[in-house]
């Protein structure tokens, strides 16, 4: 399906598409404001500004509502639906008072750029450092970290969601306001500044964003537009977003296009693309995105996809968040064996050196619970997929948020840390990781009641099937999502990156993605698989071609030495002993072989 989209250029000016209207409230060239809300319910759509003062908005073709008037930058405005009580705009820019309070007007010009000639990395420089804003400082208090964050030899920034959710602090997948950024971290201007001094520090800057669901407070839509919603596809949180309709899609693309040319993300992470049906809407935003980008500039669009959906990548997308990497990793270094890492502990050497040699491990075989996941993906170059010993899910869905670094030896970690940092895809690394931080990640929110007492129980109803939680006393210790101290301690500190342990796993750290500029990045987009292999129950091997010779490495997880038949001169080592024909446990080598590429 083809679909007309406004673009937002870069300068901030809007420019609407004469095919529809775009929800919202922009600023237009003459200085007046253009609202616009799609309300196929509705019959009667009312602007209602906080001074009392109630303007009508005209009827449009399908089911839209518009008015342009004269309008300051921070009015405060709501929409009433027929005469009912006023509500924030679904497409609010900014949202200052909460997700309930009135919606406001923004500047597009409020901001103005200092890097200009910014035009984005390539994609195969990209070595990702995930984070939550909150837990920064606010948008002020990462842009006080960026020098640090550059320093560590990462190349992007990826965002936890932004987008407005209720209380004073959420992972950000409750949003319900996509276009507002979340008011608790700062103002809109101060993340663009944020972007902006990344950017003239080298760094990339991603956002993830929630395009599958909306959260469960504070979402008016359904009031005025029940079409948005199907009630014939259930998700996890509820009934589907109808993303077969027109002004749905519209309502995202252009949501996309704000966060690529308003705001200068340099790339998407789109949450859970799988509870998106129908899936072909992928395709639609992402030709929306590239029809929006000049030439020159890069741009950067990566999935986080249960499906394993290889064609999805095949026709565009960057890459995806390889999920099996890290299983079948985090079942070889601790056993565990439960959730959906019972996926994995059949097999997990198995399982990662297929992932290393062809991409995803599942590739249409049915999973633990049974479903068919997956699509064959060996075709596919190795820079298509995002890797990761640990990232928020991985750390927040656990009990206690706790990571590696306390589960496991420090060669383990190291080993596995080095796999990550040095096999040809796109590695990520999650906040705090490049320092060794053990402070923990919990999941957390601020809602009001009762929602928040539904929250604390749902959450730990969902440990009850595990052994260490079956046990109700044990899980009236998993800690309260909506507690502030769950919050104050998923904090982690960048100051331990300066001294002791911190400053260690620092130094080791920056030197790793050191040796990875040097040795993977200038021939990584030609890459290619030659073969993949287990070494022994816990341990393997793999190999690609990389520039005129070949790239090889291989790790031991197990408790034993295995042996060793690797080609090329050793370029890293951890824990590899003298002898190499051999590896110890808890051991990685990576090696390369001039010359030797066909």
């Amino acid at each position: 399906m083809n679909i007309a989209t406004s673009t937002i250029p870069t300068d901030g000016a809007a420019t609407a598409s004469p095919a529809a209207l775009r929800q919202g409230a922009w600023p237009t060239a003459n200085g007046e404001v253009a609202f616009a809300l799609w309300a196929p319910d509705a019959q009667r759509v009312e602007l209602v500004f906080d001074d009392g003062r109630r303007q009508p908005l005209a009827a449009a073709a399908d089911g839209y509502f518009a008015a342009t008037i004269a309008c300051a930058a921070g009015t405060r405005y709501r929409y009433a639906i027929d005469g009912g009580e006023p509500v924030p705009d679904p497409a609010s820019r900014w949202q200052p008072d909460g997700v309930h309070g009135a919606s406001a007007v923004l500047a597009s010009d409020g901001y103005r750029w200092q890097h200009d000639a910014w035009r984005g990395r390539p994609w195969a420089d990209t070595v990702f450092y995930e984070l939550h804003v909150g837990a920064c400082g606010g948008y002020a208090g990462l842009r006080a970290q960026l020098r640090t964050l550059a320093a560590l030899g990462v190349t992007a920034i990826e965002l936890m969601p932004l987008a407005a959710f209720p209380g004073r602090h959420n992972w950000g997948y409750d949003g319900v306001l996509p276009y507002a950024p979340a008011a608790a971290y700062g103002h809109p201007d101060e993340l663009k500044a944020l972007i902006d001094e990344a950017h003239g520090l080298g760094l990339s800057v991603f956002l993830d964003v929630v395009y599958n669901h909306f959260g469960p407070d504070g979402n008016y839509i359904g009031q005025y537009a029940s079409a948005f919603f199907r009630q014939d596809a259930p998700t996890p949180w509820g009934a589907a977003i109808d993303f077969r309709l027109a002004p749905v899609q519209r309502y995202f693309i252009d949501n996309a296009l704000m966060w690529l040319h308003e705001y200068r993300f340099d790339g998407l992470r789109l949450d859970a693309v799988h509870a998106i049906v129908p899936n072909a809407f992928l395709d639609t935003l992402r030709e929306a995105i590239a029809a929006s980008v000049p030439a020159g500039r890069y741009v950067h669009l990566v999935l986080e996809n249960e499906a394993n959906q290889a064609g999805v990548l095949e026709r565009g997308y960057s890459a995806q968040w390889d999920d099996d990497f890290h299983n079948s990793l985090h079942v070889l270094l601790t056993g565990e064996n439960e959730g959906y890492y019972a996926g994995f502990a059949d097999a997990p050497a198995q399982h990662l050196a297929r992932v290393l040699g062809e991409g995803f491990a599942y590739q249409g075989q049915a999973d633990y619970r049974g479903h068919a996941r997956g699509e064959p993906s060996a075709q596919l170059p190795p820079h298509k997929f995002v890797i990761f010993a640990q990232n928020h899910d991985q750390i927040g869905n656990r009990a206690r948020g706790d990571r590696l670094i306390t589960q496991v030896s420090e060669p383990a970690l190291r080993a596995a840390l080095a796999l990550t940092a040095l096999t040809p895809m796109i590695p990520l690394f999650f906040m705090g990781e490049p320092w060794g931080s053990r402070t923990p990640f919990l999941f957390f929110t601020d809602f009001a009641p009762p929602l928040d007492e539904a929250v604390r129980e749902g959450r730990r109803r969902e440990f009850a099937h595990f052994a260490a939680f079956a046990d109700p006393q044990q899980r009236a210790t998993i800690p309260d999502p909506n507690a502030l101290s769950t919050f104050e301690a998923s904090i982690a500190d960048i100051g331990d990156a300066t001294h002791g342990d911190g400053a260690r796993w620092r130094d080791w750290f920056v030197a790793l993605m050191a040796l990875r500029r040097q040795h993977l990045v200038p021939a990584l987009a030609q890459a290619r698989a030659v073969g993949a292999r287990t070494l022994g129950p816990k341990a393997v091997a793999a190999g690609w071609t990389l520039g005129s010779g070949e790239w090889h490495v291989a790790a031991n997880f197990g408790d034993t030495p295995v042996a060793l038949d690797l080609p090329g001169a050793t370029v890293h080592a951890e824990n590899a002993g003298d002898d190499p024909a051999q590896l110890p446990p808890n051991a990685f080598v990576a090696r390369y072989r001039a010359g030797s590429a066909t």
